[in-house]
C-alpha cells in the first residue's frame, strides 16, 4: 500500500509523538498487541494509523475492518453452491485470515456489534480463525497486530476487548496555536497535491522504515536484565494490575524501545516508556474508574519497581546505552479528571416523606439547590438484578433483551430475504421436496430458506431519577445512588444506550441525552441537586419525549422505561392526576417499564406500588436491592 495519493504521510502528522511512538513499537514487535487509540474527533487518529501502513514494509499490510461488517464477512465463508453441487467445502477467507502477518485496523471500534467482537477476542487469543457451519469446519491462521480507534464519549470498550489492547494512548488536539497552523498548513499542502506532498516526505519515510526494520532485526539480541524484569513486577504489583499479561506485555514494550533505540540492552528509560503506554488501561476495576495515570502515580510505581529491582539498578545496568534515540518521548502524562465535590446529604428523618419547597434550578437546568446527588461511584463487585423489555425485537446486538439477530441459537427456518442468513438444511430439504427425481437435486433460488437466530439486543434505558426533597435524607440518598449506579453499570455491561431524566423543584429535565457513554451519565449526575418537590408527571413526559425523538433515528431500538422514586407526585397543583395522566401516556406507546420503590420509614404510602401497577411496570422495592446487595435476578418479561 503506497503512500502516494493515498494516505496522508505518517511523517507529516505533526506533534501526536506518544501515538506514533505506540504504533512504532508495535510494528517492531507484534507481540506486543497492538495499540487503542482514544481521543475527541478530529484529532488525526485514522490519519496516523493509515499512514503507518508505507513503513511496515511489502510483507505486511494494513486491513480495516468495517464496524458494520457482516460476520461472514470477518470470519469468512462457505461457498453454498459448491456445497450442494459438489459435496465439497470450499473455503472464502475473510478479513481477519487476510490480515494475517499484517496489521487489523478497526475505526470506532468501541461501537463494533457484540458478535464481531466475540470472534475477534478468539482470533486474537488463539492466533486462528475457525468457521463452523452445520457440521462444516474450516480453521485458517489469522495472527495479526490490532489496531483501533475510538472516542469514548460514543461509549467504552468491552473489558475483555480492551485487555486485547497491548498499548492505550489518549490523544487531544493541540492548543498551541503554531502547531494547530503548521496542521492546516501541511493538510491544505497535501489537498492541493497529494502526490507532491507524498514525494516530499518520501526520504523522511524510508528513512523512518528502514529504521523500523533495523529495530526488527536488532529485536531478538536486545537484553532483558533481572533488575528490569524485577522493577516491571514491582511497578505492576504496586497498581494491582490483574494477571501477567501487563507484566508482559511492559517486558516485551521495553525491549522493542530499547531496540529502537539502537541499544542492545533494556534500562530503566525503556522500563518508564513501557509503563506510560501499557498501564493506565490496565488499572481499572469497574467501568467507571478512570483510566489515565498521572505523574505522581507513575512515579510512586516506578518507586515501588526501584525497590523491586534492588541495589543492581544503581550499577552498569542502570546507565546502559547513553547514545540511543530517545526522539518520541512526551513530557508529560495526562492528569487524571478533577475530584468530584464531597457527598453532601441532608440530615436522617423517619415516618413519611415530606417534600422541600419548589426551588428553581441552578443556570436554568431544571435541577435544585440542595445538596449534590453524590460523586463518582466506588468500585463494587455487586450486580444489578436483570430488567428486559418485553417481546422480541430487531435491535442493535446487546445483553438485555431477546431480539433476532445474525448471531444466536437458530430456531427455525423462515423465508430467505437478502442478508438473512442461509438455513441450509432447510434449503436441502426444499429443494428434495420439490425434485422427483434420483440422487442430490439441483439447487434453484426459489429453494433458498433463511435462518432465524433468537439472541440479544441492547436497548435505550431511559433512568427517570426523583431526586425531590423527599429523597434527600441521608440514608436514603446513599441507597438510591447506589441503585442508580448499579443500574448504570448495568446497562454498561449490556451495551445500551442510556439517558438520564431528573424529576425535583418545579419541573423535570433530561440531565444526559441518549448516549453510549454511561461513564458521562455517572459523571453528569454527580453534579446534580437534590431538593424541591416530585414533578412526576412531567418526568415521565420528558422521558415520553426522549423515547419518541430516539424512534426517529433508531426505530428498531427498544425502550425501556426505569423509574427511581417514591412515587409521591408533589411538584404543583393536581400533581397526582399529571403523573396518572402521563403513565396512562407510557402504557399507550407500549414502553416497558419498572418501578425501583425508593420509599422508606415506619410509614409506607404505597404510592410507587400504585405507580407499578398503572405502568403495568416490574415492581422492586430499593430495600430489596440492599439487601441482597443487588445481585438477584429477576424474571425477564420476554
Amino acid at each position: 500500500m503506497s503512500s502516494t495519493g493515498a494516505h496522508f504521510p505518517f511523517s507529516a502528522v505533526v506533534g501526536q509523538d506518544r501515538l506514533k511512538l505506540a504504533l512504532i513499537l508495535s510494528a517492531v514487535s507484534p507481540g506486543i498487541g497492538g495499540v487503542l487509540i482514544r481521543g475527541e474527533k478530529g484529532t488525526a487518529k485514522s490519519t496516523i494509523v493509515r499512514g503507518l501502513a508505507p513503513l511496515l514494509g511489502e510483507a505486511s499490510r494494513v486491513v480495516e475492518l468495517p464496524i458494520g461488517a457482516t460476520e461472514d464477512r470477518v470470519v469468512g465463508s462457505l461457498d453454498l453452491t459448491r456445497v450442494l453441487r459438489d459435496g465439497q467445502a470450499h473455503f472464502t477467507p475473510g478479513l481477519l485470515a487476510q490480515a494475517d502477518g499484517g496489521v487489523l485496523y478497526i475505526d470506532e471500534v468501541n461501537l463494533l456489534s457484540d458478535h464481531l467482537v466475540d470472534v475477534l477476542l478468539d482470533a486474537a487469543a488463539s492466533g486462528r480463525v475457525t468457521v463452523e457451519r452445520d457440521g462444516v469446519s474450516h480453521t485458517q491462521a489469522a495472527k495479526f497486530v490490532l489496531v483501533g480507534t475510538m472516542n469514548p464519549e460514543e461509549g467504552e470498550l468491552r473489558p475483555q476487548l480492551l485487555d486485547r489492547f497491548g498499548l492505550v494512548v489518549d490523544v487531544a488536539g493541540p492548543r498551541d496555536v503554531d502547531e494547530r497552523v503548521d496542521i492546516v498548513t501541511s493538510r491544505m499542502a497535501y489537498d492541493a497535491d497529494p502526490d507532491g506532498f507524498a514525494a516530499e516526505h518520501a526520504d523522511v519515510e524510508g528513512e523512518l522504515s528502514d529504521r523500523i526494520a533495523h529495530a526488527r532485526n536488532l529485536l531478538p539480541s536486545v537484553g532483558l536484565p533481572v533488575a528490569e524484569l524485577r522493577r516491571i513486577a514491582g511497578i505492576c504489583s504496586h497498581l494491582d494490575v490483574d494477571g501477567l499479561r501487563g507484566d508482559i506485555v511492559m517486558a516485551r514494550t521495553a525491549s522493542a524501545h530499547a531496540a529502537w533505540r539502537g541499544a542492545k540492552q533494556v534500562t530503566e528509560d525503556d522500563v518508564r516508556v513501557a509503563a506510560e503506554l501499557a498501564l493506565p488501561h490496565r488499572r481499572r476495576r469497574n467501568p467507571f474508574d478512570d483510566s489515565s495515570m498521572s505523574e505522581e502515580q507513575l512515579d510512586e510505581a516506578l518507586g515501588a519497581g526501584d525497590e523491586a529491582a534492588g541495589d543492581e539498578t544503581s550499577g552498569d545496568e542502570a546507565s546502559g546505552d547513553e547514545d540511543g534515540d530517545q526522539s518520541g518521548l512526551p513530557d508529560e502524562q495526562p492528569d487524571s479528571g478533577p475530584d468530584d465535590g464531597p457527598d453532601s446529604d441532608g440530615p436522617d428523618s423517619e415516618g413519611p416523606d415530606d417534600d422541600g419547597p419548589d426551588t428553581d434550578p441552578p443556570g436554568g437546568g431544571g435541577g435544585a439547590t440542595g445538596p449534590q446527588f453524590g460523586s463518582k461511584p466506588a468500585s463494587g463487585s455487586s450486580r444489578v438484578r436483570t430488567f428486559r423489555a418485553d417481546g422480541v425485537g430487531d435491535g442493535d446486538p446487546g445483553r438485555r433483551s431477546r431480539a433476532r439477530s445474525t448471531r444466536g441459537a437458530t430456531v427455525r427456518d423462515i423465508d430467505f430475504t437478502a442478508g438473512t442468513p442461509v438455513h441450509l438444511f432447510g434449503t436441502v430439504l426444499a429443494a428434495a421436496r420439490r425434485s422427483s427425481g434420483d440422487g442430490m437435486p439441483a439447487l434453484e433460488p426459489g429453494d433458498l430458506r433463511g435462518a432465524e437466530r433468537i439472541g440479544t439486543e441492547s436497548n435505550l434505558v431511559v433512568f427517570l431519577v426523583d431526586l425531590s426533597g423527599s429523597m434527600t435524607a441521608r440514608s436514603r440518598l446513599a441507597a438510591v445512588r447506589e441503585a442508580c449506579v448499579e443500574l448504570l453499570r448495568d446497562s454498561y455491561t449490556r451495551r445500551d444506550r442510556v439517558a438520564v431524566v431528573v424529576a425535583c423543584g418545579k419541573d423535570a429535565y433530561v440531565a444526559v441525552p441518549p448516549t453510549r457513554s454511561v461513564d458521562i451519565a455517572v459523571s453528569r449526575l454527580a453534579q446534580v441537586r437534590t431538593g424541591g418537590r416530585t414533578p412526576l408527571g412531567e418526568g415521565l413526559l420528558r422521558s415520553v419525549e426522549i423515547i419518541d425523538r430516539a424512534a426517529r433515528t433508531d426505530p428498531n431500538r427498544r425502550p425501556l422505561l426505569v423509574v427511581v422514586s417514591d412515587g409521591r407526585a408533589t411538584g404543583g397543583k393536581d400533581a397526582a392526576r399529571r403523573a396518572e395522566a402521563a403513565a396512562d401516556e407510557v402504557v399507550r406507546r407500549g414502553v416497558a417499564s419498572v418501578v425501583v420503590d425508593c420509599e422508606q420509614g415506619f410509614v409506607k404510602l404505597g404510592t410507587a406500588v400504585a405507580l407499578a401497577r398503572r405502568l403495568g411496570a416490574e415492581y422492586v422495592p430499593l430495600a430489596d436491592l440492599a439487601e441482597t446487595g443487588l445481585a438477584a435476578g429477576v424474571r425477564g418479561v420476554a
